[in-house]
């Protein structure tokens, strides 16, 4: 109870300075608050727009790496832990987080190189030497449930010297909505939306709902135009079609019975993008709510 009081009083004095100074870095202490209380859909939101403010700001990428790991996104939460480690350099705090996410995705032998060394530099720390006995315990025993949801049954893992096979590894599946905004939280995007066939938008994270609508219904005419073309000379199927303006690039990636649109400055690194995108489609539930 203790603990609940002394986070709401952090809260309100971090949501006091923010309301005072919108563009304050105190907004990675309210997002950790708001993580560590429970509330990670907002801890996202909070983080997710002070780093379009400060995108260098690494102790904010720190917090959100967290925010990714805790709702079971580990490829999210390791790219914000590189962030980190690009702008401030490697600490502890990342590489205990890192040893975390090797270990949640069964990559057991990368965990125990990390926290070998990681103890080697501290023997008395106890979650170190914690994670260090689930590291060496989990490849020689059935799974346990180590994902904020309760995962489904993975079948026993088969004797391996070293790290088990990919199928043994809990599958996390996300949500539309949870796509959107994990793809808007990517430096450089401006803009992203889920478009039906007929054009219209499902769903959005743009900043102005009018000229969301316009991209929508021609994103899908031009779609639909390449599509045809497609067909006719006999290419077979596309993954994604890329148009560069001088001030903005559009990518656009046919789903099942929808179109997704990204928009995003020159600033976006499309290389970081084009490597994380099919990780994270392929997670896509079409059966999950939107």
């Amino acid at each position: 109870m203790a603990q609940v009081t002394e986070l709401e009083d952090r809260i309100g004095k971090c949501n006091k300075i923010l309301n005072e100074n919108p563009n304050s870095q105190i907004f990675a202490a309210l997002a950790e608050a708001y993580r560590k209380k429970g509330e990670i859909d907002k801890a996202f939101r909070i983080c997710q727009t002070g780093l379009k403010i400060h995108p260098n700001y690494g102790s904010a990428h720190m917090v959100m790496a967290k925010i990714n790991f805790d709702k079971g996104l580990y490829d999210w939460s390791e790219m914000e832990v590189q962030k980190v480690v690009e702008l401030d350099g490697a600490s502890h705090a990342t590489e205990s987080l890192m040893s975390e996410i090797h270990i949640h995705r069964g990559e057991f032998a990368k965990a125990t190189k990390i926290l070998n060394r990681l103890l080697e530099a501290d023997p008395g720390n106890r979650h170190v030497r914690k994670l260090l006995d689930l590291a060496k315990k989990l490849p020689g025993e059935s799974p346990v449930p180590i994902q904020k949801k309760a995962p489904e049954k993975t079948p026993e893992p088969k004797d391996v010297e070293s790290e088990p096979q990919s199928e043994q590894r809990a599958e996390v599946k996300i949500t539309y909505k949870e796509l959107l905004d994990f793809i808007a939280g990517v430096r450089g995007v401006e803009g992203v939306l889920l478009i039906n066939r007929e054009g219209l938008v499902a769903d959005q994270r743009w900043d102005d709902a009018q000229e969301a609508e316009l991209y929508g219904a021609v994103a899908r005419d031009i779609e639909t135009t390449v599509q045809s073309q497609i067909e006719i000379a006999n290419f077979g199927d596309y993954d994604s079609i890329l148009l560069e303006a001088d001030d903005m690039i559009i990518k656009m990636i046919p789903l099942e019975n929808n179109l997704l649109l990204i928009k995003a400055n020159k600033q976006i690194n499309l290389g970081t993008l084009r490597l994380k995108l099919p990780a994270l489609l392929s997670k896509l539930d079409n059966d999950l709510i939107r």
